[in-house]
């Protein structure tokens, strides 16, 4: 029993080194954060959005219907949506199939969004919190259903712009 349990180890080991090696540390956090280098690709093409969307801050929601983790965080972005109503712009990117997917092209492209959705369209379950004033990525959340972290960045961008 004891050597069984010292091959689970050492094979959960090597799968986290595996891991690290591969730069996928990102994925087995506990916390639902995008990594650095992904945000890093969404803010080279950062530039201003649509008008329609300035003096709000964006919250963008890269969604698929057979996507698991878009149903997960599907509670809280319906909870921020009525807590946020005529504060923030929500923008939802269905890319369940090529026809949705081909709509939230051209709605991104009308958006000022489609730098950001063609470097983000296969990472479902994405959120963003965008300045729409310079186009930059606040924070991004993967997967995330903490309502919390939501409003902390939500909270501090909607009193930047106050300001």
């Amino acid at each position: 029993m004891k050597r069984d349990s010292n091959n689970v180890l050492v094979l959960s080991l090597s799968a986290a080194s595996v891991l690290t090696l591969l730069g996928m540390t990102a994925m087995v956090t506990s916390r639902p954060e995008i990594s650095v280098a992904q945000t890093q690709i969404s803010r080279a093409s950062a530039k201003p959005l649509a008008k329609e969307l300035q003096g709000k801050p964006v919250v963008v929601d890269i969604y698929a219907s057979w996507c698991p983790g878009c149903k997960n965080i599907a509670p809280t972005m319906s909870s921020l949506k009525q807590k946020y109503q005529g504060k923030v712009n929500f923008v939802v990117f269905d890319v369940s199939d090529r026809a949705t997917t081909q709509a939230s092209e051209a709605k991104a492209q009308k958006l000022g969004l489609a730098d950001f959705l063609a470097a983000n369209k296969a990472q479902t379950s994405l959120v963003a919190i965008i300045d729409p004033a310079t186009g930059k990525v606040l924070q991004q959340f993967r997967n995330n259903p903490d309502k919390d972290d939501y409003v902390t960045v939500l909270e501090r961008a909607i009193a930047q712009m106050k300001k």
